[in-house]
């Protein structure tokens, strides 16, 4: 069994001006920073979820993009003004937030 009962992990990649868009240079570390001062403020939750840094997951013209285990629900694009809502609903509350789910080309209508 995992340490933490929920993890979010939030893209930080940055790529080259003029390449392809990027989670970095769409405000990813804004979020991330969002999220861990959120995280900051409950410290109930301290221990049980984590928030992490990390490279890229795919959806780079859609980014900032959030994974969150062990749900394995994609939030794409993720702004600043959806964490408040993403942190009460799925940080602290455990439910998805349906409207912030990312929607895969091959995910059914």
């Amino acid at each position: 069994m995992s340490r933490y009962r929920r993890h979010f992990f939030v893209c930080q990649t940055r790529r080259a001006a003029g390449g392809r868009p990027s989670c970095g240079a769409r405000g990813g570390a804004d979020v991330l920073r969002a999220l861990q001062d959120a995280l900051a403020a409950h410290p109930d939750l301290w221990g049980t979820v984590q928030v992490t840094a990390c490279g890229c997951l795919g959806p780079c013209f859609d980014g900032p993009t959030v994974v969150v285990y062990p749900e394995g629900v994609w939030y794409a694009p993720v702004r600043l003004e959806d964490i408040p809502e993403l942190v009460a609903r799925h940080l602290v509350g455990g439910e998805p937030v349906d409207r912030l789910r990312y929607a895969f080309a091959d995910d059914e209508p």
